[in-house]
């Protein structure tokens, strides 16, 4: 199966469209945002994605913080956001042409209505955060624009989830709607992951590519995102960051950019290891190994002409170019044709 997302078509039997999630690891920094934006496609990303909001539109004062302390010291959701808020239309155009200039698609989640609007000149198609699932006014505003949309579905109830997609149906049948298996916990424990879910919603949502959104924290082998895949995510999300590690923001649960060459690689490793072959045959790389590695009858010692031709006076070794091992039967008790010496490779004629 294939399909096309932004300006990649996928292949789901080669690699999953990747998004490298820098959000607001750039820290309101336009030259740190395209050296991220630089890192993540010399990693193999299809597209980076940012996050345009303003803190008074997406959280009241008093909102209360959902993340872990211990790496982001800010207990106010507005004071956080606030912090970060300050790209608008003109600077998330400038990165837009800078992704344009290294081929990589330019993104970046609306969180109000307003940057639905200037976002539809620069994104190729939206991205719906899951703490938005629900919200019905903002998902009707991104369907006007006709575009593709990737669904984020965490802290989500599997109803809440079909309700969604039934609304986004029932406003555009022809609009490509991906779904993204998310948790939504800064981080997420590998034990809350729950990537089998991933099977669930391909199941539920037969007729939607199914994806992955990931808050765990980078594994030495990117295990977890391979495990996703594998498990059908075609579509897959993580934050990503120039500084992983570090405290404060995403960076602490950021992937970077040679954990994402990791996933390709494994992604690669994976694809050629398991092509789609429908019945087993004899491979061409394995025909000599099948013709010297397999056995033959021999003569383990000298066979007269006319002399009887029994088991004590034969052995089985290699390679397999006289008469194999099962063929036993036809060979027990034959008079030898000629003159056979001890390590003699017995054929259908000598006997």
């Amino acid at each position: 199966m294939k399909f096309k997302l932004g300006s990649k078509i996928i292949d789901i039997k080669k690699q999953p469209y990747f998004i490298a999630e820098i959000g607001v690891n750039f820290e309101n920094n336009f030259r740190r945002a395209k050296k991220i934006i630089k890192l993540a496609k010399q990693g193999g990303a299809d597209a980076v994605k940012f996050q345009s909001y303003k803190a008074e539109k997406i959280a009241c004062k008093k909102s209360p913080y959902y993340w872990d302390l211990k790496e982001v010291p800010v207990k106010s959701q507005y004071e956080l956001f606030k912090k970060f808020d300050k790209f608008g239309y003109k600077e998330f155009k400038s990165l837009k042409k800078y992704c344009d200039k290294l081929k990589i698609d330019f993104l970046s989640t609306p969180f109000d209505l307003d940057a639905v609007d200037y976002l539809d000149e620069l994104v190729p198609f939206f991205k719906i955060a899951s703490a938005d699932l629900n919200n019905f006014p903002l998902i009707e505003k991104i369907i006007s624009k006709k575009k593709p949309i990737v669904l984020s579905t965490g802290a989500c109830k599997i109803n809440e989830i079909k309700r969604t997609v039934d609304f986004i149906k029932s406003k555009n049948k022809k609009i490509l709607l991906i779904i993204l298996h998310c948790v939504l916990s800064y981080p997420t424990n590998n034990d809350d992951a729950h990537l089998e879910l991933i099977k669930v919603l391909k199941k539920k949502f037969s007729n939607h590519i199914i994806g992955y959104s990931d808050h765990t924290m980078p594994d030495q082998n990117m295990m977890i995102l391979t495990s996703a895949y594998l498990n059908g995510a075609f579509v897959i999300e993580k934050h990503f960051s120039d500084t992983k590690g570090v405290k404060g923001n995403d960076h602490f649960h950021s992937l970077d950019k040679n954990d994402l060459i990791k996933f390709r690689s494994n992604i690669d490793i994976y694809n050629s290891t398991n092509k789609d072959l429908r019945k087993r045959e004899v491979l061409n790389c394995e025909k000599i190994s099948r013709k010297n590695a397999r056995r033959s009858i021999v003569t383990k010692q000298i066979i007269k002409k006319d002399e009887k031709i029994s088991i004590e006076k034969i052995i089985m070794k290699r390679p397999g170019t006289g008469l194999s091992p099962d063929k036993l039967n036809s060979v027990l008790n034959k008079k030898a044709k000629r003159y056979l010496a001890e390590d003699t490779i017995i054929k259908k004629s000598d006997f």
